[in-house]
């Protein structure tokens, strides 16, 4: 899937590949998985230090660089769904953390994609979210939730920081009619994160709905 080379039908992602491919395992934000170089496992970054979020935390698989950041554009925007397979497998590998691992022991813990909005799902044709969700709950055994829905489409973010991201948004999602999610505890699925925001917006509107948890694990950070 990356170089091209042929491999044995087994392999989807050559050795050479893979081993370009940056790993999230080192020292790390223990709030948004932003990596950095030093001796320090966990701690809080700059930009999450005195910043509430309603997700407890969230676990990255990789960095969104090099054959990572393409595999990811080509899925989610190219459409090549065979790609779910090598994205799912490094998002599986998420749930290896041993603070989600210390979670599904005592907790009946749910995966939930983030939702798209109807009109970009129906110009995208499927919920990148979605279908990374379902492999990982194929592969490790889990249950899948849509609670959530997307009421605005909101506009693009990409040049937006932290703050206004949050701003833009509030409101976006919204839980679905006669959805009922007391005392439940919830692992948001998305492809990749970069401030948060859609993450944190997700989390505060189940946690008012009444879960009692919600953590979440994307493919990549951005």
């Amino acid at each position: 899937m990356g170089c091209g080379v042929r491999q044995p039908e087994d392999i989807w992602i050559c050795r050479s590949c893979e081993s370009g491919v940056k790993r999230i395992d080192g020292p790390q934000c223990a709030v948004c998985s932003r990596p950095y170089d030093g001796a320090v496992d966990f701690f809080e970054c700059p930009n999450c230090q005195g910043t509430a979020v309603h997700f407890d935390f969230a676990v990255c698989a990789i960095r969104a660089q090099g054959l990572a950041r393409e595999l990811i554009h080509r899925f989610k925007y190219g459409k090549e769904l065979h790609l779910r397979r090598v994205l799912g497998e490094w998002l599986a590998g998420a749930l290896d953390d041993p603070r989600i691992q210390a979670a599904m022991s005592r907790e009946n813990v749910c995966l939930v994609p983030v939702p798209l909005h109807p009109a970009r799902l129906r110009e995208r044709g499927f919920n990148q979210s979605q279908a990374l969700a379902e492999w990982v709950a194929k592969r490790r055994g889990m249950r899948i939730s849509l609670p959530l829905k997307r009421l605005r489409n909101t506009t693009t973010q990409t040049h937006f920081d932290r703050k206004q991201r949050m701003r833009n948004l509030r409101g976006a999602f919204a839980l679905r009619h006669n959805v009922q999610v007391n005392d439940q505890s919830f692992l948001l699925v998305d492809d990749v994160l970069t401030t948060g925001s859609t993450l944190d917006e997700c989390a505060r509107v189940l946690l008012e709905a009444g879960a009692s948890s919600v953590r979440a694990i994307t493919v990549a950070r951005g």
